[in-house]
């Protein structure tokens, strides 16, 4: 299999690279370059004024922004909102939603409730009443939240698409590891018109579409980690050689290039196999398994490699005015949003033991 990127995905990772070696802001402050450069619009479709490109230009994007530790609301935009949207909503309610996301507006979706992390069996209510839906519940671990106008819900009888602005829905922001932007919502009968409450079975395309943008922003973080370390190790002397000469720290930096390339094919045969339109069944299995096996490798290896990181860097990387820090704190938060590697480890076994 070539999973070489094609011509539009490496144009957008070109577009991406030269923004950055432009830009010195890596938080919100690049937001408004993002929408300059036309890179938001990347996914809408043409119909909206946008490229109306797919996932592998999106994680092309996500990956090359990740690559710098770039704190934005692009993930939870693109991977939790535009991509698993585009096949399902209709002409008038994709013009209200998907047609501003050129211009800024933030999408997020509410894929954990307390205790089930990617939840498939929401305890989220969605009470029909006539021409409206009521929604009753409480999402935790949602991504920019406060920042997002649009915000996917799943409930018990469908994905609810609810405004960050609606009665009934309260946003109390938590913190993380990395500081971005994060909220559990409370939703008191918040009432949405009952087009808005998409199919039931939106949600395994939502949570496909979740982990596999979660992986190329985990294969990203991790390629900037690693470079950002070996250049360290390359230029700092100990003893008066440079630490890259010293055997342990050699066979250290081996060791994370593996794991950093094992990533990388895991999230590039996840997303391929996600953005190749094969309904069968053999193929849509073939999707699944490299998903979870994307999501177990990205939960349970990318925090371990950034300790290595973060260990041979001494005690530079610990200070939080390092750019170490930013990839390592993005990471264990990526790897909580997965729900962590025990549940990450038991879905992947029980998956071979069905086989």
């Amino acid at each position: 299999m070539d999973f070489t990127r094609d011509e539009s995905a490496d144009a957008v990772a070109e577009v991406v690279v030269s923004l950055l070696e432009r830009e010195q802001a890596r938080d919100m402050e690049l937001w408004p370059s993002l929408i300059d450069s036309g890179l938001l619009a990347v996914a809408v479709p043409e119909r909206f004024g946008g490229d109306g490109m797919g996932l592998l230009e999106v994680s092309a994007l996500l990956m090359e922004l990740a690559t710098e530790a770039v704190a934005v609301p692009a993930l939870p935009t693109f991977g939790f909102g535009v991509l698993p949207l585009v096949p399902v909503l209709s002409d008038e309610l994709a013009g209200r939603v998907l047609g501003e996301v050129g211009k800024g507006t933030v999408l997020t979706a509410a894929l954990s409730e307390p205790g089930a992390p990617f939840t498939t069996s929401p305890t989220t209510k969605a009470v029909r009443a006539g021409d409206t839906v009521r929604i009753t519940g409480r999402k935790v671990g949602v991504l920019y939240a406060e920042q997002a106008r649009w915000i996917l819900v799943p409930t018990d009888t469908g994905v609810a698409l609810v405004e960050s602005v609606a009665p009934g829905l309260e946003t109390i922001p938590v913190a993380g590891s990395a500081g971005l932007p994060e909220a559990t919502l409370v939703l008191d009968e918040v009432e949405i018109p009952a087009v808005q409450l998409l199919p039931a079975d939106l949600l395994p395309s939502l949570h496909r579409y979740a982990l596999a943008t979660l992986g190329a922003v985990a294969d990203g973080l991790l390629k900037g980690a690693l470079t950002l370390t070996a250049e360290h190790v390359r230029t700092r002397e100990q003893f008066g050689r440079p630490l890259a000469e010293f055997q342990a720290v050699a066979q250290e930096i081996a060791d994370l290039y593996v794991v950093s390339r094992t990533l990388h094919v895991a999230a590039e045969s996840a997303c391929w196999a996600l953005a190749h339109d094969d309904p069968s069944p053999e193929h849509q299995q073939r999707v699944d398994e490299d998903l979870d096996v994307l999501a177990y490798w990205a939960a349970a290896e990318v925090p371990r490699a950034m300790q290595q990181c973060h260990h041979l860097h001494g005690g530079l990387g610990v200070d939080i005015t390092h750019p170490m820090h930013r990839y390592y704190s993005q990471a264990k938060d990526l790897a909580r949003l997965l729900g962590g590697v025990g549940l990450r480890l038991d879905l992947l076994g029980a998956r071979c033991s069905s086989i």
